[in-house]
């Protein structure tokens, strides 16, 4: 179900006011419309008509450059984001959420005893050490070092000689980025599922371009779970659902399960309040009203079956709801994991909560 804006508000017109240019209005309403090019540029008409876009922005020239930069292509008159736009929006959405958002060691796979890890070859080097992978020997500079101790061209090489690049031991990991696209996303006008995306995108970014290692996936949640494509996100809208959070963990660790990688994650991107869960004989329970004993319950038992099976579930928490927030921490505890907590119009300023640091400075 798309997500159409029908009310304009001084939060959105101001952050429109705030981009740096033209593109970033642009992929900024894109996301609103769920990546429908044609009704961004019906909104960025109509803004300028109202006279929030600058009469001087000839949107027909911004259009035409789109199209020469390959951003957008036109198929019937129809206008659509290219592969290469829905890179554009990725990383436009990186910038703008880690451009404020304080480094926590996120994206760093920590190597644990035992096996399962790749070495990756920096450019510094050292001298030789017995058991050093020859491969890493840096042939050239050994070569000079020799040259330089004897004066000659000799082959008198000794082992004080040989110098090897030096390595960077890391292993890969398994992420799902778990996206809620429950009706509470934008509920009482309330657009929560724009900054959502953005989180969403620019984890994406994050994964795909510093560790093309590892291994990523997409899964929504609303009253099921669903895997998508990653080049699908800037055409995710919400829907008439209710907010099965453990459904969406649960498709989360099936999918991890399967993954040979030792280190597997979740990034969970919600608004905090489950109201269903699909009870054992397949039929749902859905309370929408405040949190339900038996739906928070059988959701938290879900983070501690992820925490048995070591699945870190990191949240962003899109809401400043006290209530919902308390939620949040009960299943970071139970989990060990991470969490984050960001109103909706303040998106870079997350609030870091950790649960396992927390506990560490208590004692």
């Amino acid at each position: 179900m798309r997500f159409v804006y029908s009310q304009w508000n001084d939060e959105l017109l101001q952050k429109i006011k705030n981009m740096r240019d033209l593109l970033s209005i642009f992929n900024y309403i894109l996301l609103q419309v769920n990546g429908d090019v044609d009704k961004a540029f019906k909104v960025m008409e109509k803004l300028q008509e109202m006279g929030y876009l600058p009469e001087e922005f000839d949107l027909d020239e911004f259009k035409k450059e789109l199209l020469d930069r390959k951003i957008i292509a036109l198929d019937h008159d129809a206008a659509s984001l290219t592969r290469k736009g829905e890179r554009g929006l990725r990383r436009e959405a990186f910038d703008r959420v880690f451009q404020q958002l304080k480094s926590s060691g996120m994206g760093n796979h920590p190597t644990p005893l035992g096996g399962g890890y790749s070495e990756e070859t920096l450019p510094e080097k050292r001298p030789y050490d017995f058991g050093d992978d020859l491969l890493n020997l840096d042939l050239k500079g050994s070569m000079l070092n020799t040259i330089s101790r004897t004066g000659s061209l000799g082959m008198d090489m000794t082992h004080d000689d040989l110098e090897v690049y030096d390595t960077s031991r890391t292993t890969n990991c398994a992420t799902v980025v778990l996206i809620d696209i429950s009706h509470s996303m934008v509920l009482y006008g309330e657009d929560r599922i724009t900054p959502a995306k953005q989180v969403a995108l620019a984890f994406t970014e994050l994964i795909t371009s510093k560790y093309p290692k590892d291994s990523l996936n997409i899964v929504l949640f609303g009253d099921t779970a669903e895997e998508i494509k990653i080049e699908d996100l800037p055409y995710v809208g919400v829907g008439p659902y209710h907010t099965n959070t453990k459904a969406g963990l649960q498709k989360a660790r099936q999918i991890l399960l399967r993954k040979k990688s030792i280190n597997r994650q979740i990034f969970m991107i919600t608004d905090g309040k489950p109201s269903m869960i699909t009870k054992s004989n397949g039929r749902p329970y859905k309370n929408p009203v405040g949190l339900d004993p038996m739906i928070v319950n059988r959701t938290l038992d879900e983070a501690v079956v992820c925490r048995k099976k070591k699945i870190t579930i990191t949240t962003f928490m899109i809401a400043d709801d006290s209530y919902l927030q308390e939620f949040v921490k009960k299943l970071t505890e139970l989990n060990r994991g991470r969490a984050y907590f960001a109103s909706p119009d303040n998106l870079g300023d997350y609030l870091f909560w950790d649960f396992m640091n927390n506990r560490k400075r208590q004692k």
